[in-house]
């Protein structure tokens, strides 16, 4: 088994951890029906509504 020789400094281990910090929340875009913020490329989960046409019919 493998073990280290010398301990990890902490500007080697933060710069490795520091990929992780720089996820964002997901871009919104706003809804032509309804106005409403949702996802990208995504059906609408207030109107139910993407590229102008009703996917989810009302139950």
């Amino acid at each position: 088994m493998a073990v280290p020789k010398r301990r990890t400094s902490k500007a080697k281990r933060n710069s490795r951890q520091a990929t992780n910090m720089k996820m964002s929340a997901p871009g919104l875009c706003i809804c032509p029906q309804c106005h409403q913020p949702k996802l990208p490329h995504r059906v609408c989960p207030n109107c139910n509504y993407y590229d102008g046409k009703e996917i989810v019919a009302e139950a």
